[in-house]
């Protein structure tokens, strides 16, 4: 298993609209995605962070060419006030 996290700075006055567009690729990833075991979107402040888990490098690429996470990808990052920091990690336990 591949854990992602990725954290991303949304633009003052822009968390609605950008959570509108990430609660439904949270939606989509949970529903069509197999190779994908958890999705789901966290909020602190103005960071919002996906946190995932893959059963491995093929399902994390196979997620990155979805028609929907390229849709959802070019309405949020103009909503951003940075570029996204996104990390994997080995499972462990």
């Amino acid at each position: 298993m591949i854990g992602v996290v990725a954290k991303l700075k949304v633009q003052a006055g822009k968390e609605a609209e950008f959570e509108k567009h990430a609660k439904a690729l949270v939606e989509q990833v949970n529903k069509l995605e197999n190779g994908c075991a958890f999705y789901e979107l966290f909020k602190s402040g103005d960071e919002y962070v996906f946190m995932e888990m893959y059963s491995g490098k093929a399902a994390i690429d196979a997620h990155g060419k979805t028609k929907y996470f390229g849709e959802a990808m070019t309405a949020l990052k103009p909503l951003l006030a940075a570029a996204p920091d996104v990390q994997s990690y080995q499972r462990v336990s």
